[in-house]
């Protein structure tokens, strides 16, 4: 309450506006940012097919190399069994050489005579010994 002409005045009471106050806006109005929620589950949706169509390639692309690393392992036994072969021969060769060379004074022995009393093919144990485990290596 106001009393604005004194005590002697007659009271009179504080009253809204004729019409009334103006109406207050409270609500938000922010712009928009962003994209909305069904736009980024459709952009990752797209990378992630995206990232399988590429992974799928990938996969295509390891078994073609598979295939080829197989066929050619096929191709190439061949050769390999032939150098195999040759060096086998070269090294019974050089062993039984060796053999005449050791055995020269023995009189009676036979080189390249099977150990065995058989007549079954018993192929012959060449061992690959690197040198320096070799008897009589010497290390410099």
């Amino acid at each position: 309450m106001s009393n604005p002409g004194g005590a002697s005045a007659a009271p009179t009471q504080d009253l809204p506006p004729k019409g009334g106050f103006k109406a207050i806006y409270y609500e938000r109005r922010l712009p928009k940012k962003g994209p909305t929620g069904i736009v980024m589950l459709g952009t990752c949706a797209g990378i992630m097919a995206y990232g399988w169509y590429k992974l799928y390639l990938g996969l295509d692309e390891r078994r073609e190399l598979e295939r080829e690393k197989i066929w050619s392992r096929i191709h190439i036994t061949p050769l390999l069994l032939a150098e195999s072969d040759r060096d086998e021969y070269r090294r019974k060769c050089a062993a039984l050489e060796r053999e005449k060379q050791i055995m020269k004074d023995v009189p009676g022995w036979e080189v390249g005579k099977s150990v065995y009393n058989g007549n079954r093919y018993v192929p012959d144990v060449i061992a690959n010994v690197p040198i320096h485990q070799q008897p009589g290596f010497k290390d410099n």
